[in-house]
């Protein structure tokens, strides 16, 4: 754990990986999804929008350098960091030719700054070519895969128009972890039909999966999504601040305690959420999970069960 924290924090983790701060610059490389460029569908999982959580910097012009350069100035400037790892975020990142995905990787990695690699991507995302060329990155520098699990049910894939089942990503995160890479299995809490009982399940089965570490994030609606139709007819309600504190915490006291937790809610773009507003005040969320944590008395695999 890190130092007085209750869960297996990123910071401690990277801290003690690398004798130092390390930060994450996060890139957008243009690229799309196979569930909008019609080979699984057009419309994108019911909460994404055309946006895709990104930065648009690629449709502003920026090249993976530019990206790069500038955000290796602001983080230093902030945090005082001096390496950092390139955080390949819109959309799938491993949905490309080989030769564009090399291409892209290595303008990352050409900066001696960058200790390392994060792709987030999807399970279905992953030919074996493109797992052999991160297995050779992984020889030498952090790779991690960022993959999308979102729920362990597939009732819930099919309500929220994943393409997917729980099944392919067992493969997917099994495959990638016997390649040597440190997978980190996206989820999302308050996803719709789904309640205590199932969010609790999710972290089961992560801790049954050769996975490096978890990143948690809050259901918020963004607008221009199948999710803000469904919030504006008052057919999805999101969870309350109380619900989602009460939820993460008891997800990581179910996740095993050598899992690193790579967050702890979301990052919306305040322009497009539509709701809800509390999440915009992190501090005050991430606090809550602490006292929530001090109040019960527990900490990450409290519950763990093999």
């Amino acid at each position: 754990m890190g130092g007085d924290l209750p869960y297996r924090d990123l910071n401690s983790y990277l801290k003690g990986r690398f004798g130092e701060r390390v930060q994450k610059i996060t890139l957008d490389a243009g690229l799309t999804c196979p569930n909008r460029d019609g080979r699984i569908g057009t419309g994108g999982c019911l909460y994404c929008n055309a946006r895709g959580s990104g930065t648009g910097a690629w449709d502003r012009g920026q090249s993976i350098t530019a990206q790069m350069q500038m955000g290796i100035v602001r983080l230093a400037r902030r945090y005082g960091a001096a390496k950092f790892i390139a955080y390949f975020q819109s959309f799938s990142n491993t949905y490309a030719p080989i030769a564009k995905l090399r291409k892209l990787y290595d303008e990352a990695l050409a900066f001696p700054q960058a200790v390392g690699l994060s792709l987030g991507t999807r399970p279905d995302c992953l030919a074996d070519d493109v797992l052999d060329l991160l297995a050779g990155y992984a020889r030498d520098r952090l790779v991690w895969l960022e993959l999308g699990l979102q729920s362990a049910h597939d009732a819930t894939l099919q309500r929220i128009n994943r393409g997917h089942d729980v099944a392919c990503f067992t493969a997917a995160a099994t495959r990638a972890a016997a390649r040597g890479l440190e997978v980190v299995a996206h989820v999302i809490l308050g996803l719709p039909g789904e309640g205590p009982q199932e969010m609790a399940a999710t972290a089961a089965y992560l801790g049954r999966l050769p996975l490096h570490g978890a990143k948690i994030h809050l259901l918020y609606v963004v607008n221009e999504s199948g999710l803000a139709s469904l919030c504006q007819s008052g057919d999805y309600v999101c969870l309350t601040e109380d619900q989602y504190i009460q939820r993460v915490v008891d997800f990581i006291e179910r996740l095993p305690a050598h899992l690193v937790i790579h967050r702890l809610t979301g990052d919306p773009h305040p322009e497009e959420l539509v709701a809800p507003a509390w999440c915009l005040d992190k501090p005050r969320v991430l606090q809550r999970l602490r006292d929530e944590f001090d109040r019960r008395g527990t900490r990450q695999g409290s519950y763990f069960v093999k």
